[in-house]
Order: structure tokens, then sequence, then C-alpha cells
């Protein structure tokens, strides 16, 4: 396969993954952990109205979605691109970093959560799964 197809596809396939495994811990947290009564975590709406509501164990599957989303997308990029890996990698958290700023526009959340998210969940973790793929392809 052509060097720059590779990437494109790497860089596709990274936010993909990445996405996927963002909206499956987002869709698998209110069975493990119960929104508070009344919350539809399919509407914005729901979910800014009551915000207040919430208690900090229900950040814990937000932030585990995006920090884990980050880390396979950004693995699977380096893993599939031709040169620079880790730059494919940072390129997917920097991807899902921009996200995750808007979702703090969209959504208000306490400030503890959004300083931690902002800091841990992006671009560490595509550092992260960059660092586990160039390794486990030598």
């Amino acid at each position: 396969m052509h060097p720059i197809a590779r990437n494109i596809l790497a860089i596709t396939a990274g936010v993909v993954l990445g996405s996927l495994v963002n909206m499956g811990l987002i869709m698998l947290s209110s069975s493990v952990i119960p929104l508070p009564e009344g919350v539809d975590q399919t509407s914005m709406e729901s979910l800014k109205a009551s915000m207040h509501l919430f208690e900090p164990k229900h950040f814990i599957f937000p932030f585990l979605a995006h920090a884990l989303g980050t880390l396979a997308g950004a693995y699977l990029a380096a893993r599939i691109a031709a040169v620079q890996k880790m730059r494919f990698a940072l390129g997917v958290g920097v991807f899902f970093l921009i996200g995750g700023i808007f979702n703090v526009f969209a959504l208000p959340a306490p400030m503890w959560f959004v300083v931690l998210d902002l800091v841990v969940a992006y671009i560490p973790m595509a550092w992260i799964g960059g660092n586990l793929a160039t390794k486990s392809n030598k």
C-alpha cells in the first residue's frame, strides 16, 4: 500500500476506533453507575439541566471513555502509519483533545473534571498509545 494511503488509513482508523471505544464506554456507564433519576444521557439538554445532580462517581466513565478511546485510537494509528508513527498517534490525541475542548463549552462540568480530562485523557494517552505501538513493532 502506498505510504500516503496508509497514513490516511491510520488517522481514519484511529479516529473511528477511538470513537467506538468512547461511545461504547459511555453507553455502558449508566448500567454500571446509574445516573441520577430522570437524566437521559442521550440528550445534551437533559445532561445540561441535570449536571448539578452528578456526583464524582458519575464522571468516572466519561473520563475512562475519553482516555481509553484516545489510547486505543492512537495505538491503532501508530501501528498502521507508514512513517513517523508517534506523530500519527499524537494527531489522534489532538483530534480528541479538540473534541474535549468543544465538549467543555457544550456541557458544563465541575472544574476538577475539566482539568483532569483535558490534561490527562488526551495527549498523555495518545503518547502512551504511540509508545506501546512503536515498542510492539520492534
